[in-house]
């Protein structure tokens, strides 16, 4: 097989470096990969090109799976009596007070004597949750405090006077509208007292190659552009790369601290799965990241798992009983967090996302036997939201995983399905859902995350010139209200609109910039991007809420008669609303058509402006729990939708207004072009079991055929 070989080409103030780099020798990756077809993946890391000229396809249905373990379910049943339990009590099982979090921070940490399987715990306890000061200091005060623990005096003053942190520069940078409009709640949820996220580490990585060889290929590409002059841009290239060489430095020292050699590539299925996971829990343990996905494995892992059986290494009870423990391991993760942050996002969640099926490129479906056996892990193991397990569906998935994926959606409610043609075709087939519904291309691009602004507070501040129909504080300087008492006029409102959408998403944006930029200076995900290859796709998610607000309120100004209500002020802060007029949701174009426009032209606005580091702009339609939030800061419509009452979660259709069915509403929302919201268009649906059928195999099927017709797409 002979040394792997790296060519790659960068750019530096026009001048083109050419390098031929990094070599290893191959005794132990031969071993390692024994069995394994060859390909251009033995030459120069490509893991997507292993998978596909590894992976076996699988057809079969479910009767292959093995139950939980006895050891299984005893870890599982010691941790929640004697962890999972008191956090439920006390919201916060612990918090360690003395120690920044990092990569190596702490010493190891078990559950029991059972935690044997795949190891490896944030902190040295269980659910002990970890403060990360690089981010903002203020936050994790508040944080600890809430927790009733108190702050260490002297962390305290190294964060405060010694070590400036991401928020203490993003508020330095803050300009006065920004300021206005996050106090206003018409930009909520910023990333700028916390790790970004949405930056999926591509994991497999450490298990294919080992970190050894993953250092050299970070020291090759930094030291490619050495002599090519300085500039900015080329003294950022550098000093990343060191930090993410450092970063992978300590990861091998964390897992050596659990007692494992991760230098070299993982030579079972065993190895491969808890070096992934090491990878991973590099990055849970130093970055609080508002989504954290952990990419597209199940195809990955079950390379090793086949070689592993065909060679009678394990049986599938011990596969299973590795993927039940790496699940098990996702769902005790835990950040620091407010009350508030838990409020805005209605919980603690992380989104450790896993990814899964969909098709390649080459025509074959990627449904592996570990695609079933991480659903089965939602029975041996119960429910939960943790790992947010994502299906690429299609309607040509293989018949018995299409039905299993229905048995579980309708026994726990705890899977995802988004379009697998869609994000293909945009984003190949070796992408992942980074929060929700965002996708990339795993260890290829990264996402400079942006919360959502408040699409539906817009209009109203539209209507009243800027002032805020809530506190009636003038808001946005420069605007005209509309005037008099008569019934509102479509043209009028829209172009009042389209202006002040110009200030709000120019105040967005301005504020993403201003965070990634110092994100990058005080809070950099090292350990994350050295999982990247050097040169990488850079995206900024930027989001709207409240679509379906807007779109049922300016489809009853124009088809019905809205009349302005207003206060002893002048300020509008209700409507009459007389006749008919067409709701977004139920497959009519007058307000579908309304919908896709709005969601059209706020993309447009933010793609007419610089973005940080040349990021691509992307938005996405969806609003997680944060609905919620939006609602209570946000007045009346002339929808009808009352003041400080929550918004319908992403692209759904407002609350009770989607009259024709769940079909009629995706059709709706399909409406909507994804090349607008490339960053993912959220449809949040709820069916009883009883509303899909009498039986259980009637409510399967019918299931399945709710989801590929929501999921056909026009050639």
């Amino acid at each position: 097989m002979g040394k792997r070989s790296r060519r790659k080409t960068f750019c530096f103030k026009r001048r083109t470096v050419q390098t031929v780099t990094v070599s290893t020798e191959p005794q132990i990756q031969n071993q390692a990969w024994e069995g394994f077809t060859p390909g251009p993946w033995m030459e120069s890391i490509d893991v997507r090109d292993f998978v596909q000229r590894n992976y076996t396809p699988y057809d079969g249905d479910a009767s292959f799976l093995e139950g939980a373990t006895d050891k299984t379910l005893r870890l599982w049943d010691y941790l929640d009596k004697n962890y999972l339990a008191v956090e439920r009590e006390r919201r916060v099982y612990d918090v360690d007070t003395d120690t920044p979090a990092d990569i190596d921070a702490f010493k190891p940490g078990y559950i029991s004597e059972d935690d044997d399987v795949i190891v490896g715990l944030q902190t040295d306890t269980p659910l002990k949750r970890a403060m990360m000061p690089f981010g903002g200091w203020r936050m994790v005060k508040q944080a600890i405090g809430e927790a009733g623990k108190e702050v260490d005096p002297e962390v305290e003053k190294i964060f405060t006077r010694y070590r400036k942190t991401h928020n203490d520069a993003v508020f330095d940078i803050y300009t006065p509208r920004i300021r206005a409009a996050r106090s206003s709640h018409i930009i909520t949820g910023l990333p700028d007292a916390y790790g970004r996220g949405r930056i999926i580490g591509d994991y497999r990585r450490v298990a294919l190659y080992g970190v050894d060889y993953l250092i050299e290929e970070k020291q090759a590409s930094r030291d490619s552009v050495a002599d090519a002059g300085f500039s900015e841009h080329w003294a950022r290239f550098r000093e990343e790369h060191s930090e993410q060489i450092k970063a992978l430095k300590k990861l091998k020292k964390m897992a050596e601290s659990y007692g494992f050699d991760i230098s070299q590539p993982a030579k079972t299925a065993h190895e491969a799965v808890q070096w992934t996971y090491f990878g991973y829990l590099a990055s849970i343990k130093s970055q609080d990241g508002a989504a954290m996905s952990i990419g597209r494995l199940s195809a990955f892992f079950d390379c090793y798992f086949e070689r592993d059986l065909a060679a009678g290494i394990i049986t599938e009870e011990d596969a299973q009983e590795i993927i039940d423990s790496l699940v098990l391991k996702l769902r005790i993760v835990r950040f620091l967090r407010t009350i508030d942050y838990d409020q805005i996002f209605s919980g603690d969640p992380y989104w450790a996302t896993w990814s899964d099926a969909g098709f390649g490129n080459d025509g074959r479906h990627m449904v592996t036997k570990t695609s079933f056996r991480l659903l089965q892990t939602l029975v041996n193991l119960g429910p939960s939201p943790e790992p947010n397990i994502t299906i690429f569906w299609d309607p040509k998935l293989p018949e018995g995983y299409k039905e299993f994926c229905a048995h579980i959606s309708i026994e726990t409610s705890s899977i995802q399905y988004e379009s697998d043609r869609q994000i293909r075709e945009q984003w190949g087939d070796d992408a992942a859902i980074a929060c929700c519904v965002s996708p990339m291309e795993v260890g290829k691009q990264m996402q400079f995350f942006g919360a959502r602004v408040n699409a539906a507070k817009a209009l109203l501040y539209a209507i009243n010139g800027g002032r805020d129909e809530v506190t009636g504080k003038q808001v946005v300087e420069g605007y005209e209200p509309i005037k008099g008492d008569g019934p509102l006029d479509f043209d009028e409102v829209w172009q009042k609109y389209e202006e002040m959408l110009d200030w709000v998403v120019g105040t967005y944006v301005e504020a993403l910039n201003i965070i990634h930029y110092c994100h990058d200076r005080y809070a950099y995900e090292s350990i994350e991007m050295a999982l990247h290859d050097s040169d990488i796709i850079r995206t900024m998610g930027c989001g709207i809420a409240g679509l379906s607000i807007v779109a049922d309120s300016l489809a009853a100004i124009k088809y019905a008669k809205v009349t302005p209500v207003r206060d002893e002020t002048g300020l509008i802060t209700d409507y009459i609303t007389e006749g008919e007029f067409p709701f977004y949701g139920n497959d009519d174009d007058r307000a579908d058509d309304i919908a896709a426009t709005i969601v059209h032209t706020v993309m447009e606005k933010i793609k007419a402006i610089p973005m940080y580091r040349n990021a691509i702009p992307t938005q996405s339609v969806l609003t997680i729990t944060s609905n919620v939030v939006y609602g209570k800061a946000t007045g009346a419509f002339p929808s009808g939708h009352k003041a400080g009452t929550p918004f319908s979660p992403g692209a759904n259709p407002e609350n009770g207004a989607d009259s024709h069915g769940m079909v009629a509403s995706m059709l709706s929302v399909g409406k909507l072009d994804y090349k607008d919201a490339l960053d993912g268009i959220s449809l949040t649906n709820t069916i009883t079991p009883s509303g899909l059928g009498r039986t259980p195999e009637e409510r399967i099927n019918n299931l399945v055929g709710v989801l590929d017709a929501g999921f056909i797409m026009e050639k």
